[in-house]
C-alpha cells in the first residue's frame, strides 16, 4: 500500500466530505497516509476534519487527517495535490450564470462565459500554489478537479513542467444517462468517450454487445411523448441518435441553445441560487455525522452525493501502489492520442495508470459530424488558457469572442466588462478592463 502525503486545496468545501468518504472507501490503498485539508474557511475546516476522523477510526484505519487555512504550511512536503476548489463560492457562480443571460448567452457553470470566468478566477489562484509548490514540495503531482477542468489543465501543462492530471466523471455518467433515458440496462453498456472535457462523444457504443444506437433511437421513439422523461434527457437522447454518438450532456447547450435560453431567462431561480439555498442542509447533516460513531452520508443531503471526485481516488490508488487501471484521464494530446487535435491541446481520453505514470490510449478520429464543434471549444480552450496565464483583459475578450455560445465581439466585450468587474477581487490587474 501506498503511503502519501496528501494536500487537499478545497477541504472545507461542500463536496469535502464525500471525497473523504470516497478516500476511506479506498483506504486500505492508502493506509499509513495523511491528508492535509486545506480551506479559507476554519470553521468548516474543523467540522470537515472532525467527520473524516471518524470515518478513519469507524474503518479501523490508520490515515492521520490535519487542516490548515495556511496553504503554504499545508503543502509542505506533500506527495500529492487533490485540487477541487471554487474561488469566490456558489455566490460568484450565481455571477456567472445571471450575467450572461442578461445578454441573451446561456449562463452555466463551465461553458460560455461563466466557464470562462471560472477559469479566470481559478488559474490566478493555482499561479500562486505553483509558486508554493516551488519552494516546500518540488516533488509533488496535482490531480485536478477544479473546473472547468480542461481550461485548467491547459493552463498547468502549458506553462508548468509539474506532472498534473486533471479528472472528471463524465465519460462514465454519460453515457449511463443516455441509456436511462432511453429505458435501458446501463449495465449492459460498453462505451468509449473522447474528446476535451465536458465535451466528449463516443467513438465506440456497445449494448450487450450489440451496435448501441438502434436501442437508442427505438427508446427515444418510445419515450418521446413520456411526461415522466426530463426535457434535458429526452434532447440529450435525441441528440444522440441524430449524430449516431452518445454526446456528453454538455452539448445540449449549444444544439438546443436557444430554447435553453429561453428557459433560463424564464425562471425565477439559477442553479446556483437553488444550490444555495441547498448548503445550509449540507453543513447541518455533515455535522450530524462528525458526531456519529458510525458515520454514514446521506446522498439526499450531501452535495454531490456520499462519494465524490472518486476517480482521483482511482487515478491515485492506480499510480502510487502500481496497480494497473484503465481511467478517463484530461492530459497533453501528445503522440496524437486523439487524432486531428494539437498535440500540446488538453484533450480527455481513455488512459492507463500505473506506477510509471499516465499513458493514453490511441483513439480514433471523432466523427466529421460532430468533430467540428469540438475543434472550436478546443481552441477556446487554449486562447482561455492563454488569457488566464499570461493575457490581458484584450486577450480575455478574443476568448470570448472565440466561444461558440457568444453570438457576436461586441456582445463578447459587453459581456467581459461587466463580468471582470463583477469579479475583480478574484482577478488580476493585468485582466480588468
Amino acid at each position: 500500500m501506498a503511503r502519501i502525503k496528501l494536500a487537499y486545496l478545497g477541504g472545507g468545501s461542500t463536496r469535502a466530505a464525500g471525497t473523504l468518504a470516497s478516500f476511506m472507501h479506498q483506504g486500505n490503498s492508502f493506509d499509513g497516509s495523511e491528508v492535509v485539508l486545506i480551506d479559507l474557511n476554519a470553521a468548516r475546516l474543523d467540522l470537515i476534519q472532525r467527520l473524516a476522523r471518524r470515518m478513519a477510526d469507524h474503518a479501523g484505519l490508520d490515515i492521520t487527517i490535519s487542516a490548515t487555512t495556511d496553504r503554504r504550511a499545508g503543502l509542505e512536503d506533500c506527495t500529492a495535490l487533490l485540487s477541487s476548489f471554487r474561488p469566490g463560492g456558489f455566490e460568484a457562480r450565481v455571477l456567472d450564470e445571471r450575467i450572461p443571460v442578461k445578454h441573451g448567452v446561456i449562463g452555466q457553470e463551465t461553458q460560455g462565459p461563466g466557464g470562462f470566468f471560472m477559469a479566470l478566477r481559478s488559474i490566478a489562484v493555482l499561479q500562486q500554489v505553483v509558486r508554493d509548490i516551488a519552494d516546500v514540495c518540488p516533488d509533488i503531482r496535482i490531480f485536478n478537479y477544479t473546473n472547468p477542468v480542461n481550461i485548467v489543465a491547459q493552463a498547468l501543462t502549458t506553462y508548468t513542467d509539474i506532472p498534473t492530471v486533471s479528472l472528471c466523471e463524465g465519460p462514465w455518467d454519460f453515457p449511463e444517462y443516455v441509456a436511462e433515458a432511453a429505458g435501458l440496462d446501463p449495465a449492459r453498456l460498453d462505451v468509449t468517450m473522447s474528446g476535451i472535457n465536458h465535451n466528449c462523444w463516443s467513438t465506440e457504443h456497445t449494448y450487450g454487445g450489440e451496435d448501441l444506437i438502434p436501442h437508442l433511437r427505438n427508446g427515444l421513439e418510445a419515450r418521446s411523448c413520456d411526461p415522466a422523461l426530463d426535457e434535458d434527457a429526452k434532447r440529450v437522447l435525441r441528440l444522440a441518435v441524430e449524430m449516431e454518438c452518445v454526446p456528453s450532456y454538455y452539448f445540449k447547450y449549444y444544439y438546443f441553445r436557444d430554447e435553453i435560453l429561453r428557459r433560463q431567462q424564464g425562471e425565477p431561480r439559477c442553479r446556483a441560487e437553488v444550490i444555495l439555498a441547498e448548503v445550509p442542509g449540507y453543513w447541518e447533516h455533515y455535522g450530524e455525522q462528525a458526531l456519529a460513531d458510525a458515520p454514514a452520508l446521506d446522498p439526499a443531503r450531501s452535495r454531490g452525493g456520499i462519494h465524490e471526485l472518486e476517480l482521483a481516488i482511482d487515478a491515485m490508488a492506480a499510480y502510487f501502489n502500481d496497480a494497473r487501471a484503465v481511467l478517463p484521464v484530461n492530459l497533453p494530446n501528445k503522440g496524437s492520442a486523439l487524432p486531428g487535435f494539437d498535440e500540446d491541446l488538453v484533450v480527455e481520453v481513455p488512459t492507463v495508470v500505473d506506477g510509471s505514470g499516465f499513458a493514453a490510449i490511441p483513439q480514433p478520429r471523432l466523427p466529421h459530424r460532430v468533430v467540428g464543434l469540438v475543434h472550436t471549444l478546443a481552441e477556446h480552450q487554449m486562447l482561455a488558457a492563454h488569457a488566464a496565464w499570461e493575457g490581458n483583459a484584450e486577450d480575455g475578450v478574443r476568448a470570448l469572442a472565440a466561444h461558440p455560445l457568444v453570438p457576436s465581439l461586441p456582445v463578447a466585450r459587453e459581456l467581459y466588462a461587466e463580468m471582470a468587474q463583477a469579479h475583480a477581487q478574484y482577478l488580476p490587474d493585468r485582466l480588468l478592463p
